[in-house]
């Protein structure tokens, strides 16, 4: 493991290869599990203040859900806000495409250029995992090994594709460009030989 910015970043970041595939898993992320997405207050609000677009992508049990539980709730396991989730595991905020992909509805939204939230920075973010000790506010970063996502490991072991350059845009989103780019010259000198 290794400190970059007084955070803890797991070797696997750097040594486990990954690109989803989504034509193999379906985005199976988004309806496997045992709770939802963790959120932040910022996004719960970001959620809020885009709901008159977002609410008419979802479907009718999905509204139901959200009228009943809100935006979030609170997951005793993960000490977080969570998406609220079907009884089925997937997400509210899921949308399935006309290939049976799930996709996120902020993001649907972002790309299309109604909103500038892209969705939650956990679920960007993904197979990254941050941990943080509540009382020192230490920070780790993980990668998330999980059984759904071997496709994704055998593409990005074909694409030589390393967890973090995957997760780029979501890394400069959460911690900035000069923080990627520490992870970038540690690559360089103790991976990339």
């Amino acid at each position: 493991m290794y400190i970059v910015e007084g955070k803890i970043v797991s070797s696997e970041l750097f040594t486990t290869q990954f690109m989803c595939n989504l034509d193999k898993c379906k985005g199976a992320c988004c309806w496997e599990g045992d709770f939802g997405a963790p959120v932040t207050e910022e996004e719960i609000e970001a959620m809020d203040s885009i709901k008159d677009i977002i609410l008419p992508r979802l479907s009718a049990e999905s509204r139901a859900i959200i009228a009943d539980q809100g935006q979030s709730k609170y997951e005793q396991y993960c000490s977080s806000d969570v998406t609220p989730l079907h009884k089925d595991g997937s997400c509210v905020y899921l949308a399935k495409d006309d290939k049976g992909i799930a996709r996120c509805v902020f993001e649907q939204a972002w790309e299309e250029g109604l909103t500038d939230f892209k969705k939650p920075i956990s679920c960007h973010l993904y197979p990254v995992r941050v941990s943080e000790n509540a009382s020192s506010k230490f920070e780790a970063l993980n990668y998330d090994e999980w059984e759904i996502c071997k496709a994704a490991c055998s593409l990005g072991e074909e694409m030589k594709m390393p967890v973090f350059r995957f997760a780029k845009d979501a890394l400069i989103r959460k911690y900035g460009e000069e923080f990627y780019e520490q992870l970038e010259a540690l690559y360089e000198v103790y991976f990339d030989k």
